[in-house]
């Protein structure tokens, strides 16, 4: 497991904490690790820890029918955490986490990380923030609502980026390789929009899929974001 330092430095939410906050918590933190495709937490385990993602990306997915009705909700990367709005939500739930690619997670019993969190006043104000952060990405999402795909499709990429992106070269940023369908769930647009929106991109340069690696490496992401400011500013 990493030092403390290395811990906060990792995670926007712990490096808030005071030292013995942070002590505390790797004292009570299990590590995890999976290989792509494998289901991280069951839908009947939500609520009983927070976890953080270490390394590797994760798909948060809603479950319909049948398997094959599933839709990706969010995707978390490096420095997220997850499950801690189901600490205080007691109420069943239908979705799950599932690992896109190989992933190591920390996570800590949810009565401990209560507890630890409303020791420390520093923690429990920066959490208030992320979840607030998250909370306003939704209600942007839903503004978009009525935008053309073409611009939820690039708004979900680029924010993917921004949020968790890992600068390849100045102006190239790269992130997990989205399937058409897990595009199409995160920016409320058809299968065959995504696909199409996606083909473009890659014809103009913009956007380059490297299967071998799993990586969406984004070539343009300041001409992409410049796009987007120019659209709400409108």
């Amino acid at each position: 497991m990493q030092t403390t330092e290395a811990i906060s430095t990792v995670f926007p939410l712990l490096a808030a904490a005071n030292p013995d906050t942070l002590e505390l918590i790797m004292s009570m933190a299990v590590e995890h690790e999976y290989p792509a495709g494998r289901a991280v937490l069951m839908e009947d385990a939500w609520g009983n820890a927070v976890y953080f993602v270490e390394s590797g990306w994760v798909k948060v997915r809603r479950h319909g029918a049948t398997d094959d009705d599933s839709a990706a909700l969010a995707i978390l990367g490096r420095g997220d955490f997850f499950g801690e709005m189901a600490v205080l939500d007691e109420s069943p739930r239908s979705t799950d986490v599932v690992s896109m690619t190989q992933v190591k997670l920390l996570s800590v019993a949810a009565q401990q990380f209560v507890k630890i969190l409303f020791k420390d006043p520093q923690l429990h104000h920066r959490m208030l923030q992320l979840m607030v952060r998250r909370l306003r990405q939704t209600n942007f999402r839903f503004q978009l609502r009525d935008q053309a795909p073409a611009v939820k499709l690039v708004y979900t990429i680029v924010s993917l980026a921004e949020a968790y992106g890992e600068e390849a070269s100045p102006g190239i940023v790269d992130v997990v390789n989205l399937s058409a369908q897990d595009l199409a769930d995160l920016a409320d647009i058809s299968l065959n929009e995504s696909k199409k929106i996606l083909e473009k991109l890659i014809e103009k340069g913009w956007v380059k899929i490297n299967a071998a690696q799993h990586t969406m490496h984004i070539l343009n992401i300041h001409q992409m974001s410049s796009l987007l400011n120019q659209i709400n500013n409108k």
